[in-house]
């Protein structure tokens, strides 16, 4: 098998998983990056003399990365530096009104008890339950496995688990199951907000999405230099087992000869044979046709209101006062319904948009300020509709200062020392094309919506997804995950047209 040629196509974090799988499998693996560093939404943007992280800044399932290391001979502790955090996020809604959430359960209880009563923390010890319900019931026969279909994951997890499979309300909203729990509505918006976590609405999200709470309890890391040192960690270590990495290296089209995937073709013209290729693109780039016309059914056409969420950033340095921030604190919304319905249906921003802080500089387990400057990530929902209608100057101004207000009402006030990067919808439609700038592929709404995203195998024999916007879904450990399944698919196959290929021969028959 080591003298099959893998071409990879994009650096993101699944791409680069499968990559380093093949290489120290042997393979000829060569990445193929059309930007010019490697990391997809995993990137950081430099701002004054700082690099800020601009992507994903939560890093959980660390079992998923501990497992890849693992197969390619070392350890995550050996390649990048990790710190367990205690507060996972600190929560406000007003200048009187904030709450902190902990890993551990019991101190999170106590706080949600002082902070909305003993009935509200009972809930919660039972949501946490439930959570946990849900993940261990998900976590082999989906997570772990190839995409399965509703009748494939009844028969994985068997008579004995239908119970649990129908307990987790995969059939019920996010939103209307958390009433079983909470009766505060801020306990709701808060525990809501994890449908965003993969671009959706907690009004229209499946109940199954509560597992987040539960993969955060189970954990929650920074990142010595951010998630974007994650993946060139990953992308290091793959060079290391001897996969070739091309940046700036922009594929046109996926090469077939009319019955499988011959190789891709370059932006410049340049050719490169492949005996398999895994895309680690948006599947709407393939089902639009932006890798070729003979790759389309490998891909997904998805409506533009079908898209998942995209957002609004701000990468900016300043001084923070009035508020201890934490190393991730979320700003609420007064009315959470009329937010994500400004943004699905309206299609525009919201006017009292829920706002995400990263404060980079600090560590996750106090509120100690940095002595001057601190780096931030803010981070507003935005429609996905950056491919058909940009944000105007006007509507990008306006929601600088919606920011800054509801960051102002509930006690921080920010004093910008450099001008701030800013990125649109589209921006990310640029960054990701086909995507219209949606950030996870198509959005988790409705109990279907998982199903449909498409799996590792294609219809185009040798040619293979990996990424977000595929099983098992959107998040730095589901995209790495994804590159592992796509990884032992195309070694499968190729396991199994060697011994097809050695039967004949051995056999003295023929099957040309």
């Amino acid at each position: 098998m080591t003298d099959k040629r893998v071409i990879v196509i994009g650096a993101g974090i699944g791409g680069l998983a499968a990559a380093l799988i093949l290489a120290a499998a042997g393979l000829d693996v060569t990445v193929l990056e059309r930007a010019d560093r490697v990391g997809g939404k995993m990137r950081s943007v430099p701002v004054g003399g700082s690099a800020i992280e601009a992507g994903p800044t939560v890093f959980t399932m660390r079992w998923v990365f501990d497992e890849l290391f693992e197969e390619a001979g070392t350890s995550l502790e050996a390649e990048i530096g990790l710190r367990p955090t205690s507060i996972l996020a600190r929560h406000a809604w007003s200048g009187r009104e904030r709450l902190d959430l902990f890993a551990d359960v019991t101190a999170s209880a106590d706080a949600i008890a002082a902070f909305a009563g003993a009935r509200e923390a009972e809930g919660y010890r039972r949501f946490c339950a439930r959570a946990a319900e849900v993940y261990r019931t998900l976590e082999g026969p989906f997570i772990r496995a190839d995409r399965p279909s509703p009748v494939d994951l009844a028969q994985r997890v068997g008579l004995a688990g239908i119970g649990s499979l129908w307990r987790i309300q995969p059939f019920a909203t996010l939103w209307s199951a958390l009433g079983e729990y909470f009766r505060d509505p801020r306990l709701r918006q808060l525990f809501g907000r994890y449908a965003t976590y993969c671009g959706a609405s907690p009004f229209e999200a499946p109940a199954t999405l509560m597992l987040v709470a539960h993969v955060e309890q189970a954990g929650v890391w920074t990142v010595e230099g951010g998630l974007s040192r994650l993946a060139g960690a990953v992308a290091d270590l793959a060079k290391r087992r001897g996969a070739r990495i091309r940046t700036g290296a922009h594929v046109a089209q996926i090469l077939t000869d009319g019955h499988r995937v011959a190789g891709v073709e370059l932006a410049d013209g340049e050719r490169i044979a492949a005996d398999a290729v895994i895309a680690n693109a948006d599947v709407s780039a393939l089902g639009t046709g932006l890798l070729g016309a003979d790759v389309i059914p490998a891909g997904d056409r998805i409506p533009p209101r079908e898209r998942s969420l995209s957002a609004v950033t701000f990468c900016m340095t300043a001084r923070a006062q009035g508020f201890g921030l934490a190393h991730h604190s979320v700003f609420f919304s007064a009315d959470y319904r009329s937010e994500f319905d400004a943004i699905l249906r309206g299609r525009r921003l919201p006017p009292d948009p829920t706002v995400y802080v990263c404060a980079q500089d600090r560590d996750g387990d106090s509120d100690t300020a940095p002595g001057g400057p601190e780096r931030l990530l803010l981070l507003v929902n935005a429609p996905a509709d950056g491919g058909e209608r940009p944000l105007t100057p006007r509507e990008i101004a306006a929601c600088e200062t919606n920011i800054f207000r509801k960051l102002s009402d509930c006690g921080l006030t920010l004093e910008p020392t450099e001008r701030a990067t800013i990125t649109t919808p589209d921006g990310f439609a640029g960054l990701f094309p086909g995507t219209g700038g949606a950030l996870y592929g198509r959005a988790s709404h409705g109990w279907t919506a998982t199903f449909k995203r498409p799996g590792a195998r294609t219809r185009v024999p040798g040619l293979y997804l990996a990424g977000g916007s595929v099983h098992p879904g959107p998040g730095v450990p589901m995209a790495a995950q994804s590159g592992r399944l796509a990884a032992a698919a195309l070694r499968a196959d190729l396991d199994s047209t060697a011994r097809s290929h050695k039967a004949a021969m051995s056999g003295g028959t023929s099957m040309r």
